[in-house]
């Protein structure tokens, strides 16, 4: 057993040498072992001491305690529990503590000191809280004043938003009827009102999970609900960022801390989460809730239904609503916009529900958690499909539909349903418009799947191609024309768009722009038209015609900033399509001769896929402002925004970069502020491709305008990321370029570089064979080296650092030699111990020193000549070891020249060596001699 009072001393000891944590370690395990009263309240104490210290203060409030409750009189302790008081904002419980400090000892002039203060603050702190409530009584009395002016209403509410943000002022509003004034003004309808009221609930409720529980309990679920079910965009939105702040608070995200208020007792919050995500999902199906309000529910449940980290094992939530909500979900996506009975919904409410079915099937843990999710989607869908009722079996089609563009694998599972895929070939088939735009749809989603689209090749192509040629109803014949362009390019099918086409793919796609270009048709249609066009491009001569059509690349933009996934894929796919920057495979010329002689097929490249023409569309895309278009995709919902979509665009900016003269084109239109986000998240390729363009970037820009303020070191990152010996040389040699263009602009980045752990990588690169790889590198390096922390590298015993620099200065690469050089001359300048160093890391030290400084380069002379005279000046015995050599020779040789402005810089640098010769007494000057 350890001695509690020798843990206490050793607790004193770690407390005097400032090593708080460990003091307050031995005075928690002496205060579990101690028994006796009155050593215990100096341990309490003690550790109350630490915990101000580390600014705890509130524990550190809570230990004093313990110590007065065991001697009221104990002076220490109170007077700490008066500094931890008087830090948490309780001034008047501190004022106490210091009076009963100053009771016990009157002539203590700290105590006195203390007391003046507190009693300042506290009237100060009164004062304020006066002066507030006046405020907030007056701003209410203009607001619910209607014959208030205008400027009078606007100025009062920004006011109370803004007074609602902060502490002191949510308190007080809070304190002061607040709440019931604030649903006041919701209930007047006026919505400038009901804005101002919503944005200072939410500010009122930040961080502050007691005060956020009152305001729910005091407006009601149900009420803030309705209001989110208003078909005012602004207004439905500002409510559900309420109920967003509420939610953050009920699950102890985003919590800060407040001084001067003691946070409420508040039990279990599941109870009203649940609450929350019952009446969420009610929202759903409810008639009375606009197509905002729907989104907003379904956004709200996206958000905070799956578990952020999946090493989290609770996914009660999610099974929650699997149980009590999954099939208001289905019904949703099972809506049908032609139809009568269909529930209000925007352009984005189904896809947001798909989204929303996805995340919560990936957020299941086993096997019986999926089966449970399989079951109630196939028991709800079956209780849908009625042979006699056409209507109720079409929402069931579109509930598949649905869920294939969620969860896949459960919605091809649901494909394999009895009689699914028949009645979608069927209803293809059917005379009315709706049976077959619902089937049309389910189809091309379906044959996503290979198995699916061999079925689908067999029984419904000959229906699409007859649905695409007879309907005059263009939001049929559009679906039809994806489906089969889908089809197409499934598994290289025989049903390829090429014969479906009979080569006039040039048709379809022009078709697909002036469906794309028209305003007047629904947002849904003109999606699909963006779709056919992501296939159709994979011909060359569509996508040279496409670039050239500015309307129709302006409609495409226009589309990509709509909160839609499948437009963000089809539209990235597109310009993928245009630049060319997808994978292609190299034909190997023996392989192409074998398969030749062998009467074999060999797919030979389009003229227009060739260089130039590349080169050609690259710049129409960058002159109609196609950076503009993918910086703002980038900035889409991570739901909408996927992976694949992010690998996709990365690609676009990758080939976007390939000209340096248009590298100032893309920053210019926001490319390297969009490029930073996908170079940290996504595919494996996305992530590098996008890090590629950046590095492309950074190698030839100016950071500060390429990356302004403190969003250039972010960049750092990602171009580290390249220095691996599985990328390609290019990518190895631009990321290079990149940061020795970085390193040389701050010592704050070339300290960002180093924490990457990019020097083992980049020394690496400085014993590469290729010249171009070497020389970047050591370019780079002759710039990290003006860092304090990589010279003290190069100090360091054991390593060979400085020999490696040393013999690069011996190269035969000019360009290599002047980075060597100059990296030498900076080090040997900022570092003595590198002086004498560098004469043991290899005996080829004073040949290389003497052809720097001999050589025809004036720059690499010049630092051979620096760094000669650095070494004399480190130390008078390497200085006397110099002037035995031929350098001196050298040296006289230069110095003696005649002054000549083009090279006086290396003269003077060589009689400079020469003065500190002399003064050192190992020369004399010419006229002693």
């Amino acid at each position: 057993m350890e001695d509690p009072i020798q843990l206490k001393e050793e607790g004193n000891k770690y407390f005097q040498a400032s090593d708080y944590e460990k003091a307050v370690q031995s005075y928690t395990r002496a205060i579990k072992l101690n028994k006796d009263k009155a050593l215990q309240a100096v341990l309490y104490r003690n550790r109350a001491a630490c915990f101000l210290k580390k600014e705890e203060y509130a524990k550190a409030a809570s230990d004093a305690s313990r110590a007065i409750d065991i001697n009221a009189s104990d002076i220490k302790a109170l007077y700490r529990r008066s500094q931890a008081l008087e830090k948490l904002g309780k001034l008047d419980q501190a004022f106490k503590d210091a009076q009963k400090c100053a009771t016990i000892e009157p002539r203590n002039k700290n105590f006195q000191e203390t007391l003046r203060r507190l009693g300042a603050d506290i009237q100060e702190k009164l004062r304020i809280q006066f002066s507030t409530d006046l405020r907030v009584q007056k701003m209410f009395e203009i607001l619910l004043d209607e014959n208030s002016e205008k400027e009078k209403r606007e100025k009062a509410a920004n006011n109370l938003i803004v007074l609602g943000r902060e502490e002191a002022g949510a308190e007080r509003i809070f304190q002061n009827n607040g709440v019931s004034l604030l649903l006041q003004l919701i209930e007047t309808k006026n919505a400038e009102l009901i804005l101002a009221a919503v944005r200072t609930l939410s500010g009122m409720c930040t961080g502050h999970k007691a005060r956020a529980t009152a305001i729910l309990h005091y407006l009601g679920i149900d009420n803030i609900c309705m209001w989110m079910s208003v078909n005012n965009e602004e207004i439905s939105l500002a409510v559900c960022n309420l109920l967003q702040t509420i939610t953050d608070c009920l699950l102890g995200q985003g919590k800060e801390e407040h001084h001067g208020k003691e946070e409420a007792v508040v039990l279990d919050t599941k109870k009203d989460l649940r609450m929350i995500t019952m009446c969420l999902l009610d929202m759903l199906v409810s008639k009375k809730v606009s197509g905002q309000g729907r989104d907003q529910a379904l956004n709200l449940l996206n958000k905070n239904i799956p578990r952020k980290d999946l090493k989290d094992h609770d996914n009660s939530r999610t099974t929650f609503v699997i149980d009590n909500g999954l099939k208001k979900i289905l019904k949703v996506v099972g809506q049908i916009p032609e139809m009568p009975d269909c529930l209000p919904l925007t352009e984005n409410t189904q896809l947001t529900a798909s989204v929303l079915l996805n995340k919560l099937y990936d957020d299941l843990r086993c096997d019986p958690e999926r089966d449970n999710y399989r079951v109630i989607c196939e028991e709800y869908i079956k209780s849908k499909i009625d042979p006699q009722d056409m209507d109720k079996t079409l929402h069931a089609i579109q509930m598949v539909s649905g869920v294939l563009q969620g969860p896949f694998d459960l919605g091809n599972k649901l494909l394999g349903m009895k009689g699914v895929m028949e009645m979608m070939v069927a209803l293809c088939g059917s005379e009315r418009e709706i049976d077959q735009l619902v089937a049309v749809e389910a189809l091309i989603h379906a044959s996503t799947k290979l198995s699916r689209a061999t079925f689908i090749i067999s029984n419904g192509v000959t229906l699409l191609k007859e649905i695409y040629k007879k309907t005059k109803n263009e939001k049929i014949k559009i679906r039809a024309l994806v489906g089969l362009c889908k089809l197409g390019s499934a598994g290289g099918t025989d049903y390829g768009l090429r014969q479906f086409a009979e080569g006039s793919t040039e048709k379809l796609a022009k078709q697909c722009r002036k469906w794309m270009c028209n305003t007047s048709i629904d947002a849904r249609t003109r999606k699909w038209a963006v779709e056919g066009l992501a296939y159709l491009t994979l011909d060359a001569d569509v996508k040279d015609d496409f670039v050239e059509d500015e309307p129709a690349l302006q409609a495409m933009f226009e589309l990509a900033k709509t909160s839609d996934k499948t437009i963000l894929y089809s539209v990235a796919s597109a310009l993928v399509n245009c630049t060319n920057s997808y994978d292609t495979k190299e034909l190997v010329p023996e392989l192409v001769q074998l398969a030749k002689f062998s009467k074999q097929h060999v797919p030979e490249e389009h003229p227009k896929d060739k260089k130039d023409f590349v080169v050609k569309r690259v710049k129409r895309l960058l002159k109609a402002g196609v950076v503009s278009a993918l910086a703002c995709m980038v900035k889409a919902d991570s739901a909408i925004l996927t992976d694949q979509s992010k690998e996709l665009i990365a690609r676009v900016f990758l080939a976007l970069c390939e000209d340096p003269r248009d590298r100032g084109t893309v920053i210019a239109q926001g490319g390297g502020k969009a490029l930073i986000p996908l170079a940290v998240e996504g595919t494996e390729v996305g992530k590098i491709k996008a890090s590629h363009a950046l590095a492309k970037i950074a190698a030839i820009s100016n950071p500060d305008m390429a990356f302004p303020g403190e969003r250039v070191y972010e960049v750092v990152r990602p171009l580290v990321s390249l220095l691996n010996t599985e990328r390609d040389g290019l990518q190895n040699y631009e990321a290079l370029l990149g940061l020795t263009n970085f390193s040389g602009r701050s010592d704050k980045l070339r300290m960002k570089i180093v924490k990457e752990r990019a020097l083992p990588d980049i020394e690496n690169y400085m014993f590469e064979n290729h010249d171009q790889l070497r020389q970047a590198a050591t370019e780079c390096m002759c710039n990290l080296v003006v860092n304090k922390e990589v010279q003290e590298r190069f100090v360091a015993d054991g390593n060979d650092r400085l020999k490696l620099v040393v013999l690069l200065c011996g190269e035969d690469d000019e360009k290599v030699q002047v980075a060597a050089a100059g990296a030498l001359a900076m080090l040997t300048a900022a570092q003595k111990k590198l002086c004498s160093k560098m004469t043991e890391v290899t005996t080829q030290w004073l040949e290389i020193l003497q052809r720097l400084c001999l050589h025809d380069n004036m720059e690499v002379q010049h630092r051979g000549l620096v760094i000669a005279f650095n070494l004399i000046s480190a130390d008078k015995e390497l200085a006397k070891k110099l002037v035995e050599t031929e350098l001196l020779e050298i040296l006289t040789y230069i110095s003696k020249q005649e002054d000549d402005p083009k090279k006086q810089h290396i003269i003077n640098v060589a009689r400079d060596c020469l003065t500190r010769c002399m003064d050192y007494g190992l020369i004399k000057p010419l006229s002693q001699a």
